[in-house]
């Protein structure tokens, strides 16, 4: 018998890569990536494709959505709306936010699951440091499964796998470390496509999380602060 059929959105960052490594235990994982015009779209898109050969993943979905760009609002999507440096203690929604994000995400997901009989959709989305985003909360995704299940063929049977998303950002790297997930080929950065800013909130949450986890994060940043 072969392992059922996941879904996993695979950004090429670190949470998604854990996402991965954790969905490929009982599941045969099929990556979904978005191009959404985002300021580091091409290396996302390569972090995703690298880490998809490491888990030796043979469905893949590369999805372009430029009306995020078209629609702006964030700093991501927004030439004109600068990165913001991080602040870790801010509670306000961040510029990097992209307006109602994962509710497309998951539509896409949800479509592409049902086609290819998928039963569940992994997703990487953390509460805990997510800079505030109001699509990474739990209740959210509860309830988008409730519309998977409404809006889908009788008997489908779809279900959202969050399984980050109580975690803070030092136990999924530990978590990660455990399952073997390849961070070294993730990208994280906001800004950079080269090398990691280490000043975005992005950057920041991910420096702060292997400091707190006792290790040495292997990519390169250019500037790397020491973040409490």
């Amino acid at each position: 018998m072969s392992d059922p059929l996941g879904v996993v959105l695979v950004s090429g960052g670190m949470d998604s890569c854990v996402t991965a490594a954790i969905a490929a235990q009982n599941f045969e994982p099929a990556f979904l990536h978005l191009n959404y015009g985002q300021r580091t779209e091409k290396r996302e898109l390569q972090a995703f494709n690298d880490i998809a050969d490491h888990f030796n993943v043979s469905r893949r979905l590369v999805v372009d959505v430029r009306h995020f760009a078209h629609i702006g609002g964030s700093s991501l999507t927004d030439p004109d709306i600068p990165v913001a440096t991080a602040d870790l203690e801010n509670k306000s929604i961040p510029t990097s936010y992209v307006p109602f994000r994962n509710a497309n995400i998951l539509s896409i997901a949800a479509s592409w699951a049902e086609v290819i009989g998928a039963r569940r959709i992994f997703i990487g989305a953390v509460e805990e440091d997510s800079s505030g985003y109001p699509d990474c909360r739990e209740e959210f995704f509860v309830t988008f499964e409730k519309l998977i299940a409404i809006g889908t063929r009788p008997g489908t049977d779809i279900r959202i796998e969050t399984p980050l998303i109580h975690l803070a950002k030092s136990e999924i790297i530990k978590k990660g470390m455990q399952l073997g997930a390849p961070l070294a080929l993730t990208w994280s950065c906001y800004r950079d496509e080269v090398q990691a800013c280490g000043v975005c909130d992005s950057c920041a949450l991910r420096l702060r999380g292997f400091r707190q986890a006792g290790l040495e994060d292997p990519i390169p940043y250019r500037e790397k602060p020491e973040y409490l």
